[in-house]
């Protein structure tokens, strides 16, 4: 079971970037970003030295889902307050472990569960449509520029173990 868990071969696309300037202001879309080494996206109120949660990831598929659990026919990614869209690779699936966007590093920290301000952005059942959809936080190993369609890829364990050698 380690070595399926540990392995993975799809790669993904960045779809999306959208940052926040403040506490509950819209979601700005951006073609590209700039990644602060341990801190978040430049420009976004969350970022802040430190922590867990520095960077929020979607996963693109599951816009479908939560639209659909929603009564909608379509949904954007930032009514769900997310930073990144990731398309192609399970996002789950980097908890835990360290990956790439482009040539910034980032290691996922863990599942970003839905909160409450669920319900306001998507009416009544928001919260439980994102259940399980919600996506995955991120720290910033290694900054730089980010684009909409880098690719993502995970780095291997033995690679990974490497890299937080040096």
């Amino acid at each position: 079971m380690a070595e399926l868990l540990a392995e993975i071969p799809q790669s993904g696309r960045l779809e999306a970037i959208g940052l926040s300037p403040r506490r509950r202001a819209a979601m700005q879309s951006v073609t590209q970003a700039e990644l602060i080494t341990d801190g978040g996206i430049l420009g976004d109120h969350h970022a802040r030295r430190g922590g867990k949660r520095q960077v929020t990831l979607i996963q693109f598929e599951h816009l479908a889902v939560v639209a659909a659990l929603t009564g909608r026919a379509d949904l954007s990614f930032s009514v769900l307050r997310r930073n990144l869209v990731i398309s192609g690779i399970n996002l789950l699936a980097l908890k835990n472990k360290q990956f790439r966007i482009g040539a910034v590093l980032l290691e996922g920290t863990g599942l970003c569960h839905p909160c409450s301000r669920m319900e306001e952005n998507l009416g009544a059942g928001g919260y439980n449509a994102m259940r399980g959809h919600g996506g995955l936080t991120a720290r910033v190993l290694e900054g730089g520029l980010i684009r909409v369609g880098d690719t993502v890829i995970c780095l291997p364990a033995l690679a990974a173990a490497n890299l937080s050698l040096f």
